[in-house]
């Protein structure tokens, strides 16, 4: 049980792997803000209207926070991971807390534009405003007409009202900023706290030191890069053997024929060794030395997804 416990509590070290994580996560929120202030002065305009106020305002909040939300599905390249990774091999070699915590670690991601929406929403106020103003009680309201009732409620967060109704316009304005306010603040605090937790658990259960983590990051970070920028010489050598074996020639400017002549690319890498750097890849060691990632694995010649009688496998997600 204890060992089970502490390979559960490794995996939350999935949302924090590295400092280009809080980097990326950092520009998404700034670019989400922007995004959010252009909305509110171009596209956010209130009804004033019964009942449509309430679907406005709450759409207003909910669906951009629900488009960012699938858009950072969309372009995690983890997620994409994990469905290969289902698709080729199944998810036999994971527990079921390790495959909801897989998820877990995409959909925090994921989540860090529509989070960060909803709280510059609801710290302007102007939705939560237009979508609840109908719903304040005029006896809350000290000596609120009682002829006036939720249709002029409803045209306080944007039209002009009689002279008698503008100080219950303010009024009605004013507590319900401080809510929307209340609620942003909240959940600030809510968010903060799980990310407090989060790293804390993952620095106390990680089963690395912190240098070695640190060394795992830069690794990753560099194989990542040297492969992208190999992979596209690789492709751009080949086309152009292709091209000249059916044209005859290839029009190459200098610097593609310096990288024809210093690569010579004789052939193609089969399916299976692309299947085998591409997935999901949870940290292992091979007789006692560290495997960083699928194509350190496949480099030095190790095979399977399981631990071997001389390896050993370690909960802890490379994402």
């Amino acid at each position: 049980m204890a060992a089970l416990i502490a390979e559960n509590f490794r995996f939350f070290s999935l949302f924090f792997k590295s400092k280009d994580v809080m980097i990326f996560n950092g520009l998404v929120a700034l670019g989400t803000v922007g995004s959010q202030e252009i909305f509110s002065v171009v596209a956010f305009h209130c009804p004033c209207s019964p009942a449509r106020n309430y679907i406005y305002g709450l759409a207003a909040i909910g669906v951009p926070a629900l488009a960012l939300f699938l858009i950072g599905i969309i372009l995690n390249n983890h997620m994409w991971n994990l469905v290969a990774e289902c698709h080729k091999r199944g998810t036999k070699n994971f527990s079921s807390p390790a495959t909801f915590l897989l998820f877990g670690s995409i959909l925090g991601r994921a989540a860090v534009a529509p989070i960060t929406w909803s709280v510059i929403s609801l710290l302007r106020g102007e939705a939560y405003i237009c979508a609840l103003s109908e719903f304040v009680a005029p006896t809350s309201l000290d000596k609120f007409p009682a002829e006036y009732g939720a249709e002029t409620l409803a045209v306080f967060p944007c039209k002009e009202v009689l002279t008698n109704l503008t100080h219950f316009k303010e009024e009605v304005i004013r507590r319900l900023r401080y809510e929307s306010q209340l609620f942003g603040w909240l959940l600030i605090g809510v968010v903060a706290v799980l990310i407090f937790l989060s790293k804390c658990l993952k620095h106390c259960c990680s089963p690395l030191s912190y240098r070695q983590e640190d060394y795992w990051a830069q690794y990753r970070s560099n194989e990542a890069k040297l492969f992208h920028r190999t992979a596209e010489v690789h492709s751009k050598i080949l086309a152009a053997g292709n091209v000249k074996q059916f044209f005859g020639f290839v029009a190459l400017n200098k610097e593609e024929k310096e990288l024809v002549e210093e690569f010579p690319v004789e052939g193609v890498q089969p399916s299976p060794q692309w299947n085998a750097i591409t997935g999901v890849y949870i940290y292992r060691e091979n007789k006692g030395f560290p495997l960083y990632s699928r194509l350190h694995k496949w480099a030095k010649g190790v095979e399977g997804n399981g631990p071997g009688p001389d390896g050993q496998e370690m909960a802890f997600l490379a994402v």
